[in-house]
């Protein structure tokens, strides 16, 4: 089944595709349709995923999935939350991955001690049969960790080099492609989101 991914990310786009190969799907992105991306004008990851969804599908006349995803940092209240890919943009700062890092690691300045930095990614992944379905199919996960002081690692993307998980004592950005698509919220979400693609939409 070919789906469209409602994202134009690579990086997304092949963890993705892997995490659902087994199920015989297919993942193009919107923007190889000319597709453009969708508002995110909610505060919840949920909310956000959907609407992305039903943009894509409305636009394509495709099956969508999306996916919300993003840091959630206790001591700062949850925050970026649904702002982490333009959270350095709050603060003046230009969007990208490298503004977005150091601007938190300053908003995080008053809290040195590891069990102070509290954070976990989150991921939001909806996908839909039509803009109209009336049944989302709506998965979460989480991946707990700690905001390092400093970065670490070569791999991933965004967040990842600051994000250490403490059961493997390394940071995000350290692990494989492997690793990851075994480990990440996006992969705990799109295990639960393939349980229902199986169940609902009977793939694989």
């Amino acid at each position: 089944m070919k789906i469209v991914l409602a994202s134009n990310n690579a990086k997304k786009l092949l963890e993705l595709q892997a995490l659902f190969e087994p199920l015989g799907v297919e993942l193009v992105t919107q923007g190889s349709l000319g597709i453009p991306e969708a508002e995110e004008p909610f505060g919840t990851f949920a909310e956000n995923a959907l609407a992305k969804a039903r943009h894509a599908a409305e636009a394509s006349g495709l099956p969508a999935l999306a996916d919300d995803s993003g840091l959630a940092v206790e001591a700062l209240g949850g925050a970026p939350g649904v702002l982490s890919a333009r959270y350095a943009t709050l603060f003046g700062q230009p969007k990208s991955d490298a503004d977005n890092n150091r601007v938190l690691l300053e908003q995080l300045a008053a809290f040195p001690a590891p069990e102070q930095r509290g954070a976990r990614f989150v991921c939001a992944l909806v996908a839909v049969r039509s803009a109209a379905d009336p049944e989302p199919l709506i998965a979460m996960g989480r991946w707990q960790g700690q905001i390092l002081a400093v970065a670490q690692g070569e791999a991933g993307f965004g967040y990842d080099p600051l994000m250490f998980i403490p059961s493997l004592g390394r940071s995000v950005a350290e692990l494989s492609a492997a690793e990851k698509n075994v480990q990440s919220h996006r992969a705990l979400a799109a295990v639960h989101l393939a349980a229902q693609l199986r169940e609902v939409w009977h793939l694989g």
